[in-house]
């Protein structure tokens, strides 16, 4: 897994991963492609967020009505622009998947680690231990 990405919570790892992979295609996506490419962000995006969203109730996590709410409003955007790019719109596609590559690094840092803490304190006792070769500074862009 590349650094910077892994937070020490296995499946939150592996969707996060997930999500890079199609945020880096859809960067990369033709204007032609770029609706089909959204249409699979949006997807992912709608099971890594009830996924997280899961783990939040099913553990009482503390700090889950705020986390919750920026899935939805995360959510929210990708059907609207999705729906805009379909009509034609590619320019606010580009600038909906960039916003998302700056966007996610902070999410991550703060909101999935702390998800990521609380998971790995539940079922293994402790925070979770994650070896980086180098450290990403904060706010840089995971995809792009």
């Amino acid at each position: 897994m590349p650094d910077g990405i892994a937070l020490g919570y296995g499946p939150m790892d592996v969707i996060h991963l997930e999500f890079e992979g199609l945020l880096a295609e859809s960067a990369c996506a033709t204007d032609a492609e770029l609706s089909d490419r959204l249409g699979d962000l949006e997807a992912h995006l709608r099971a890594h967020f009830e996924e997280e969203d899961r783990w939040m109730h099913e553990t009482d996590f503390p700090a889950g009505a705020c986390h919750m709410d920026e899935h939805a409003a995360v959510l929210r955007s990708a059907v609207e622009v999705r729906l805009q790019v379909e009509a034609g719109g590619t320019a606010v596609g580009r600038a909906f998947v960039a916003e998302l590559s700056r966007w996610f690094p902070g999410h991550a840092d703060y909101l999935d680690s702390a998800l990521a803490h609380w998971m790995c304190k539940r079922q293994f006792g402790g925070k979770p231990v994650v070896f980086r070769r180098r450290p990403r500074p904060h706010g840089e862009p995971l995809a792009g």
